[in-house]
């Protein structure tokens, strides 16, 4: 499984930064580290909706305060 997140400059300042810390956690904290590729790119072209996440090309719009339950629902339930 591949997450991207958009580090672009929209994106960073609706929090990017903080998305990818929790993700990198979230990996970690559940033993994912070999099944689950977090990554980060420029812009996705859909700065109104950021933070932007794409698992496995399926588009999300995740803030810091969804993070998790988007991990949960995202990727735990299908790793």
């Amino acid at each position: 499984m591949k997450i991207t997140v958009c580090i672009g400059s929209s994106c960073h300042i609706k929090g990017s930064r903080q998305v990818v810390e929790e993700l990198q956690y979230l990996i970690k904290e559940n033993n994912l580290g070999d099944k689950v590729e977090l990554g980060g790119t420029f812009c996705m072209g859909k700065c109104q909706q950021g933070v932007c996440v794409t698992v496995d090309d399926a588009f999300h719009s995740v803030t810091p305060e969804t993070v998790k339950d988007f991990f949960e629902k995202e990727v735990l339930k299908k790793v």
